[in-house]
């Protein structure tokens, strides 16, 4: 009897820990130092998550002409929190904006746009069970993509 009872109270603690609220799943994260925001993605469960990956978009809408292609210099750093292992990341300046020069005629009107960090995507491993923490400059906005990829690899042809 005792066991059964030890059984139940174990399970039901168990099932506890896996519906924690998300406050608690951020313990591990600090609160936003001032000049700076914290956004947290939680992203949902999925059956073989070694197929997908999220791209983190900080940036910020703005207006510009819709001819050229703009950019924010800056980067998305990764640390790791001592003591935890959890990763957190990091855009500490959100930095001028950058762009081709095409000549725009000045009477077309100004469109507001998304516009972010230039560079390469910020792709990260899925994982579902930790929530995604990013702080950034309080200018800033974080977005995000899943992407997912076939489950089979296509094959290559010689050439």
């Amino acid at each position: 009897m005792k066991t059964i009872a030890a059984l139940f109270i174990f399970s039901f603690i168990a099932v506890l820990s896996m519906t924690q609220p998300p406050s608690d799943q951020l313990k591990a994260f600090p609160k936003a130092g001032e000049g700076t925001k914290r956004f947290v993605i939680q992203i949902p469960e999925q059956e073989n998550e070694t197929d997908f990956r999220v791209e983190l978009q900080v940036g910020k809408m703005v207006e510009t002409d819709s001819a050229n292609r703009y950019f924010f210099s800056g980067k998305i750093e990764e640390e790791t929190i001592i003591g935890w292992g959890y990763p957190k990341y990091i855009v500490r300046e959100l930095g001028p904006m950058a762009g081709t020069l095409i000549g725009v005629d000045p009477s077309i009107p100004k469109v507001m746009r998304w516009i972010t960090l230039g560079g390469e995507p910020k792709l990260l491993r899925y994982n579902s069970k930790l929530p995604l923490v990013i702080y950034v400059p309080n200018e800033a906005e974080v977005r995000f993509l899943i992407w997912r990829s076939d489950s089979e690899a296509s094959l290559a042809e010689e050439g």
